[in-house]
């Protein structure tokens, strides 16, 4: 389990810091649109490549913060890895509804979707919630038996 999270953390330290100098790198101009996505002409592809901005930024900031924090380290890892992967099956997804099996796009955006797995497995399974005090047990008042056809001067 230990080669495992340390596998993890190398993958993610190099996907954390790959989408924000892709992302950095797409804003600056520095690499051409043909590059960045298919059929860069189509202004649809184009927003659809931003469409995954947000996302991956978020993944690159709280999986970096998970390497840096041990103290919050496993809560931010799953939720980095999470979104890690959805931003591969989204892709993933994409590609498929419209046809489109190309490798050089299809290989990066499954290994974003599948290499998480493993290590979401792990800390999911670990994850052991603090049991609730429990408060102290009150005696509870018992009803106060009373004759069904009692009189008031019986």
């Amino acid at each position: 389990m230990d080669r495992l999270m340390r596998g993890t953390k190398v993958a993610m330290l190099v996907t954390d810091v790959g989408f924000l100098v892709y992302w950095a790198s797409t804003i600056a101009g520095l690499i051409p649109p043909e590059l960045a996505y298919k059929d860069y002409t189509n202004p649809i592809l184009s927003d659809w490549n931003f469409s995954f901005l947000v996302l991956d930024v978020a993944a690159s900031v709280t999986g970096l913060l998970s390497l840096r924090r041990p103290e919050t380290g496993r809560a931010l890892m799953l939720v980095s890895l999470t979104l890690t992967s959805v931003a591969g099956l989204q892709a993933i997804a994409f590609w498929t509804l419209r046809g489109d099996f190309e490798l050089t796009w299809w290989l990066p955006n499954l290994a974003l979707l599948l290499f998480p797995l493993p290590a979401i497995l792990v800390l999911t399974r670990s994850v052991r919630p603090d049991p609730a005090p429990t408060p102290p047990r009150r005696p509870v008042p018992r009803p106060v038996r009373r004759g069904f056809l009692r009189c008031q001067g019986d």
